[in-house]
């Protein structure tokens, strides 16, 4: 059943739309950063692996929160690794990148990626009069710009 919450259905679907490829960046820097977690290693190892981890959580539960908002909007939520490779567009490679400094900096630059996108997308979607995916985005554009300034703090 389609939903009637007040947004034509064109609306929707480029919100929707929105939101799938943000869902492909989302699963790409949980994979960076769970990559991270496993193969740091160096005189930080404890308490980097941690804070890690601590990330991927939550990040794992902004995955969720996206994937149900493209649902209550209406459509399906990409499921599928080659969905997500095809519209990722950050860099998932934080895991492999050696040293625990490069790990930082690759994901520092990928939340950022991430807060730009969306810092653009909360006002697509207020445009296309979706003020509840608008207010949405700029909820995880805040917390994408905390975990930025946790990475970044330990770069300084």
């Amino acid at each position: 059943m389609k939903p009637n919450i007040g947004i034509s259905d064109k609306n929707r679907k480029a919100v929707s739309a929105i939101l799938a490829d943000l869902l492909a960046d989302e699963v790409a820097l949980y994979v960076a950063t769970r990559g991270a977690h496993w193969n740091v290693v160096g005189p930080n190892f404890g308490a980097l692996h941690s804070f890690f981890e601590s990330q991927y959580e939550a990040l794992d539960d902004i995955l969720d929160d996206v994937a149900e908002r493209i649902r209550a909007l209406g459509f399906t939520a990409p499921a599928s690794v080659a969905a997500y490779a095809k519209a990722k567009s950050i860099d998932d490679s934080a895991g492999d990148a050696g040293s625990a400094s490069a790990m930082i900096e690759k994901l520092l630059a990928a939340h950022e990626v991430i807060v730009r996108e969306l810092r653009s997308n909360a006002e697509k979607a207020g445009e296309c009069g979706d003020e509840g995916s608008a207010d949405f985005l700029v909820g995880l554009m805040e917390s994408h710009e905390k975990m930025a300034w946790m990475l970044r703090s330990h770069l300084e």
